[in-house]
């Protein structure tokens, strides 16, 4: 692994963008960022890099898209760390902080923060919280977000369903799906619902049931009989509708301007905030709303945050010019642009409300939901904990195992994990 890792990070040597040092080109330092945002969130991206090289003209900030292969799979920052040649700045899922500060592959922010008077009380508890380990700030946090269910109020009005009650239940969640769906023979042409489609991940599922995935002294709980039943639902609703035909829709869609969802072929999906800028981008006439995640009860709704953070990864070779951008990217005016193009909630709460997010009749929804959202469990084995619960889903979801037996899997593995 570790030859490989080498060789990756030879050939990678261009792709860092070889940091001009202090006194390079013009007298400027160039600043390279590696990020894998497209679309809205890379257009919000370059604004930021505008507006900072506005300010500070002696810094040049280079950025260089690097694709990620999912949750958890960043081999090329991993590559270009091991190799002596890493970025200035990265920008990754927040929650895989823990994970790579953990292996020593970060640099340790505390001292930058602590000299320019930046805390806690300037973001949002979780998302403080998941930029620091073991006492140590590794990341600056720069967005946040929520899970609703988007829902198309045309859909509902054809099949008889008042698009003003949403569903509240499991049971009346699946009850409009089965009403909304349009199958020709194997075909779908429409379908209801997909719980695990989109943003409907294990945690959303698992935290709605009333599960948990840790107890209070960081015990691996995935196996939490709410968890389980979860699980069980989510198989029953695979195996329902015919697992192989759900998977050929899903296989065939595409994403932004060919979004199932968007497209009138998907009804309801859980999704974030950013689905409301890409509405107006991609279909601005499309009639919808958002409702929280049904719970077999009906009340007690939650969700989950997640988000973004730059990082100063280790060996960084223009680290007071990077602590600058990031320190700028994490602060008001950077969250204005950001946050404004991409339509991502801004970590500082004064922004949120500068934007107008909290009179918005969408966004105020999942504004409501952020004190009693939950966030991914904080640990080295973050990504791994993930990735098995994803193999859970996608195990159960077609038959290869019991639920519990699968959870209990994910438990005994992250917790062995957890204990080297």
């Amino acid at each position: 692994m570790l030859v490989a890792i080498s060789l990756g990070a030879m050939a990678l040597a261009g792709c860092s963008g070889n940091s001009e040092p202090e006194g390079g080109k013009a007298g400027k330092t160039t600043v390279t960022l590696w990020h894998p945002m497209t679309e809205l969130t890379g257009e919000a991206m370059e604004e930021v890099v505008k507006a900072f090289e506005v300010k500070h003209p002696e810094i040049k900030v280079n950025p260089v898209y690097i694709a990620q292969q999912g949750e958890g799979k960043n081999e090329k920052l991993l590559a270009a760390v091991a190799g002596g040649n890493p970025p200035d700045v990265a920008y990754f899922d927040r929650f895989e902080v823990a994970t790579w500060a953990a292996q020593g592959s970060l640099t340790d922010l505390t001292e930058f923060a602590k000299k320019d008077g930046i805390g806690e009380g300037q973001f949002y508890p979780f998302a403080w919280e998941e930029s620091n380990y073991d006492g140590k700030l590794y990341a600056m946090p720069t967005t946040t977000d929520a899970r609703l269910v988007f829902y198309n109020k045309d859909h509902f009005k054809e099949v008889g369903l008042d698009p003003e009650k949403p569903p509240t239940t499991i049971k009346e969640l699946e009850h409009a799906a089965d009403l909304l769906m349009k199958k020709d023979g194997r075909r779908f042409q429409r379908i209801g619902f997909i719980p695990w489609y989109g943003q409907g991940w294990f945690y959303g599922w698992g935290w709605s049931f009333g599960g948990e995935f840790t107890d209070a002294e960081g015990k691996v709980t995935a196996n939490d009989p709410k968890n389980v039943e979860a699980l069980a639902w989510m198989a029953d609703y695979a195996k329902k509708y015919n697992i192989e035909d759900i998977a050929s829709f899903t296989d065939s869609q595409g994403t932004t301007t060919m979004d199932p969802f968007f497209t009138g072929q998907l009804s309801i999906q859980v999704s974030g905030p950013w689905t409301v800028s890409q509405a107006k981008k991609f279909n601005p006439d499309l009639n919808y709303g958002v409702f929280a995640i049904p719970t077999p009860s009906g009340d007690n709704h939650t969700t989950w945050s997640g988000g973004w953070a730059t990082v100063m990864p280790k060996g960084s070779k223009n680290q007071e010019a990077a602590w600058e951008f990031m320190k700028f990217f994490s602060g008001e005016e950077g969250q204005e642009i950001f946050s404004r193009i991409s339509g991502d909630f801004s970590i500082n709460d004064k922004v949120n409300e500068k934007l107008g997010y909290k009179e918005d009749p969408v966004f105020k929804e999942f504004i409501g939901l952020l004190p009693v959202s939950h966030a991914r469990p904080v640990m080295p084995q973050g990504s791994l904990y993930w990735n098995e619960l994803a193999t859970a889903v996608d195990n159960a979801t077609r038959g290869n195992g019991t639920p519990k037996d699968l959870l209990d899997t994910v438990t005994a593995n992250v917790t062995k994990a957890l204990g080297k």
